[in-house]
């Protein structure tokens, strides 16, 4: 049984107008509106702030969906954020990518099903996200050397660090499940 979300949105007229909009915008590309958007309606800045990071991303250049969806998987996993495990296994079952390989790469970052030097980023990311050392001048110019820019490096761990970020807030606020807000 899903548990009740912590905290309800409060909104003026005006805030609910602005959050309905966005929420329209979610329910076209996703289908329905995630309850942690929900809870990020809290602060109706925030929610768009959110979201136009999370559009930031969808059309990222450089970066591929199943890239983002396993860095985004792998984080939550370790944060033991159910939501977004499964927001993100969904997102990587609906891109084809196979999902016996995905769990594996849980235990395994190498198992990940994606290519080498996608692997090498990711790998970087978890292993800064669990020790902010990790990440040194040299470890910089090894993914350069193999082809990342350092801007992909900074948005790669930005997307890891935002992502047990929205974990954290997910659990601190009872959303970890599809139907807090119902």
């Amino acid at each position: 049984m899903t548990q009740a979300a912590l905290i309800t949105p409060a909104l003026n007229s005006e805030e609910q107008t602005q959050v309905d909009a966005l929420f329209a915008m979610a329910e076209e590309h996703l289908g329905f509106v995630p309850d942690g958007l929900k809870l990020y309606s809290v602060s109706p800045p925030l929610l768009e702030a959110f979201l136009g990071n999370v559009g930031y991303f969808m059309a990222h250049p450089g970066f591929r969906q199943e890239f983002l969806a396993l860095v985004r998987y792998l984080v939550a996993s370790k944060s033991e954020c159910n939501f977004c495990i499964d927001f993100n296994e969904a997102i990587l079952t609906n891109l084809g990518v196979d999902i016996g390989a995905v769990h594996a790469a849980r235990d395994n970052p190498d198992m990940a099903p994606i290519s080498d030097k996608e692997k090498a980023l990711l790998k970087h990311v978890l292993a800064t996200l669990d020790d902010p050392m990790h990440q040194t001048r040299e470890a910089l110019d090894a993914l350069t050397q193999i082809g990342w820019t350092e801007r992909e490096v900074f948005e790669a761990l930005l997307v890891g660090s935002n992502n047990r970020s929205f974990s954290t807030m997910l659990k601190a606020f009872n959303v970890e499940s599809q139907g807090a807000f119902a």
